[in-house]
């Protein structure tokens, strides 16, 4: 699970799934979902790339607009530019998804509506991997829907760039990286600041993070640094119930990967999150709460190679979190694991991974977590892979201990726990075409969520007995004559459970049951990078909406004028029930480059 930095991303502005590369284009990398770099058209799992890298950031506001352009994965805000936002992959509740940085998690132990609550500018990033499907056997708890990885890379050259925009509901951005490379180290500092007014009352946010990234080459072997920090006071009229709240969460994180010779790589992780919480923004003396969470991680990785065509994977991981709430009290836990795989690639056509891991966690409790995986080049246009594994969550410190006037917790509660099997295909009749469809299927039983008997009762945290979710994802990639790409997909769900149907579900019940979308990214008239989403949601009984998205900029120069345009259809919906979504937005700026510059990256 080393990050090896990918020589190139194949400049697509999607590599929706396994996409082999044709013929003449540079081999992509691949590092989520495997236990170590391969390319990209040998992963045994559905594995999405999104390009985040230089020429594109220009055309987005933060790193959800890039989530968006996979309909498997469901982006729930409470606001524009992720204020307060969950994430799902193929029908899962926000908790089951994992969220890392460079192969380091960020998950928040206190509750999974912090999980995109990351200090990360966007600058900063160079690709986002995202993994559908179970990832535990690899990664440990929350991994059941699957994984979401932000990853940036050392720069290539010294280079400073800002660029500032302003748009309606008083928004006012800056984004500012700092980029040193010389010989045997590199740093990349970068930092974001956004505010708003809000689009409508107490829906006003200040938004501020900032981050140092330094690589050394040298010694015992590569040194990666991570340092983070980010700061979101924002008004949170309806976001827990009908009231006028308001909320401030702060987040450090610090992380450390050290390869020592070839085979072995040693990881060290700390993060701190706290949350102001004021349920009655103009009387913060009527209910008023207070956490603090903190979090380490270690982990050492090895691997050995048994033959030519079989590669062993092994090593140890532990994590610690503790809180200290006003509401929840104080409260720690740990957790230790160890995992193995056996990696075997033969003939350049069969793949195949057999892997298992062993979690030990509060009171020496268990979870084993195996997978096996495998893939087969039928011919040079088609190849077909699958897998069955298992996954576990553990419960977060809200659901076990958290209670207000609308939500009470369950110390009694049990790990949610799910086997998950899928099958895939990919076919490139042509070298600028390539069509995907992969079937799923997860089987869940103790799955977590907030019930109720009636509108008038409180949502009580509870077990469920089982839950199933199916699906199907299906796309369309074409590279197009001239410098652009075009990207149809899908993904449909159907979501059963046998839990008493007289009981309300807060969250279990809002996923999109059918998610599709058009996506064009290219260069016009060689200087005008463009890129536009056209897309459809339907949510469970609900009526379905649109959304249209559009962001153009100059693409040469060191000054680069852009233009944002979200929501063109001004619809009126709700990704997270009762919190009602802006109308059409646009943002207007510019980019400033001092240093090197180098020309835009052909589609």
């Amino acid at each position: 699970m080393r990050i090896a930095w990918p020589s190139i991303l194949a400049t697509a502005a999607i590599c929706s799934g396994q996409t082999p590369p044709p013929a003449h284009a540079v081999e992509t990398v691949v590092v989520t979902g495997t236990y170590e770099p391969i390319p990209l058209e040998e992963s045994d799992r559905a594995v999405t790339i999104l390009a985040v890298e230089t020429e594109r950031r220009i055309l987005f506001n933060d790193a959800t607009g890039f989530l968006r352009l996979d309909p498997s994965v469901d982006v729930q805000a409470r606001g524009p530019n992720n204020i307060q936002t969950d994430v799902s992959i193929r029908g899962g509740a926000f908790g089951q998804t994992l969220v890392l940085w460079n192969g380091l998690r960020l998950n928040d132990a206190q509750t999974g509506h912090h999980n995109l609550d990351t200090p990360i500018p966007l600058e900063s990033l160079d690709h986002i991997e995202i993994l559908k499907g179970s990832g535990s056997t690899l990664y440990g708890s929350d991994a059941v829907g699957g994984v979401v990885n932000f990853i940036s890379q050392p720069p290539d050259s010294s280079e400073a760039r800002l660029r500032t925009s302003v748009g309606n509901f008083g928004v006012n951005q800056q984004h500012l990286e700092l980029l040193t490379a010389q010989k045997g180290w590199t740093e990349d500092l970068a930092a974001d600041r956004d505010f708003s007014s809000g689009f409508r009352f107490d829906r006003d946010y200040r938004n501020l993070s900032m981050d140092s990234l330094t690589h050394h080459a040298g010694g015992p072997g590569a040194t990666d640094i991570m340092l983070a920090i980010g700061d979101r006071p924002f008004g949170a009229d309806r976001f827990y119930g009908n009231y006028p709240s308001w909320e401030r969460t702060k987040s450090w994180f610090a992380g450390i990967r050290q390869d020592l010779g070839a085979s072995t790589e040693v990881d060290f992780g700390y993060r701190r999150h706290t949350d102001l919480f004021v349920l009655y923004r103009d009387r913060p003396e009527a209910y008023t709460n207070r956490h603090a969470l903190e979090t380490y991680q270690g982990a050492v990785r090895r691997r050995r190679r048994l033959g030519r065509n079989t590669m062993l994977h092994y090593g140890t991981e532990g994590a610690y979190d503790s809180i200290r709430s006003s509401s929840l009290g104080a409260h720690a836990r740990g957790q230790a694991a160890a995992y193995g795989a056996i990696d075997f690639r033969a003939l350049g056509r069969f793949t195949l991974n057999i892997g298992a891991r062993e979690e030990v966690y509060r009171g020496l409790r268990r979870q084993f977590s195996p997978s096996v995986t495998g893939g087969v080049w039928i011919s040079p246009k088609l190849r077909l892979r699958g897998g069955v594994s298992h996954a576990f969550r553990l419960p977060s410190f809200t659901e076990l201990y958290y209670h207000d006037p609308a939500n009470i917790g369950s110390p009694s509660l049990k790990p949610e726990q799910a086997w998950s099997g899928e099958a895939g295909a990919e076919w490139r009749p042509a070298g600028r075409i390539l069509a995907q469809a992969t079937v799923f299927d997860r089987h869940e039983r103790n799955d977590i969520d907030y019930v109720r008997a009636s509108v008038s009762d409180v949502w009580r945290a509870t077990n469920f007995r089982r839950l199933r979710v199916a699906g199907v994802e299906a796309s369309l990639h074409i590279s197009l004559s001239g410098p652009g790409e075009l990207t149809l997909s899908y993904t449909g769900l159907r979501l059963r459970t046998d839990s008493a149907p007289d009981l309300l579900s807060k969250y279990a019940s809002n996923h999109p049951v059918h998610n599709g979308m058009l996506d064009y990214q290219g260069m016009l008239a060689g200087w005008l990078l463009l890129r536009t989403q056209i897309g459809a949601i339907q949510r469970t009984g609900r009526t379905p909406y649109p959304l249209w998205s559009i962001g153009m900029a100059r693409a040469q120069g060191h000054i680069r004028p852009y233009v944002q345009f979200a929501n063109l259809t001004n619809s009126a919906y709700q990704e997270v029930t009762g919190v009602p979504m802006p109308g059409r937005e646009v943002v207007g700026g510019f980019e400033i480059r001092v240093g090197e510059i180098r020309g835009p990256k052909k589609p």
